[in-house]
C-alpha cells in the first residue's frame, strides 16, 4: 500500500493503483475500475452465479477463481465498508451486497 496525497492507495498485480472505496465516492466508477481489474486478473467471471459456472471449468478452479477475485475486491475496500462484507463467502455476495448499499 502507498499513501499518494493523503489518500489510501492500493497496488494491485496488475501494477494499477487504486483508491480503496470508503462509501462517499461514486461506487458506479468503483465497479467499473473493479470490473477492470477482475477482467484483467481473469477472475471477471467469478461474478456470475456457481450455477452459471462456465461447464470448462471445474469446482476447484472455480472456487479459486471466485477466492482471487473476492480478495481482490477485498483488497481495495477501507475498512469501514469492508465490514459491510465480513460474513459473505462469494463474489457474487460481496459484489450484489455493496450494490445494494452504495
Amino acid at each position: 500500500m502507498a499513501s499518494t496525497s493523503g489518500s489510501s492507495m492500493t497496488e494491485l498485480s496488475s501494477k494499477a493503483e487504486i483508491e480503496k472505496f470508503d462509501g462517499t465516492t461514486s461506487f458506479a466508477i468503483r465497479q467499473v475500475r473493479m470490473m477492470a481489474v477482475l477482467t484483467k486478473e481473469g477472475t471477471k467471471k467469478a461474478l456470475r452465479e456457481k450455477v452459471k459456472k462456465p461447464e470448462t471449468i471445474t469446482d476447484a478452479e472455480w472456487k479459486d477463481m471466485d477466492e482471487k477475485a473476492l480478495s481482490s475486491i477485498q483488497l481495495v475496500l477501507t475498512s469501514d465498508v469492508l465490514r459491510e462484507i465480513l460474513e459473505v463467502k462469494t463474489t457474487t455476495e460481496a459484489w450484489k451486497k455493496l450494490e445494494n448499499k452504495y
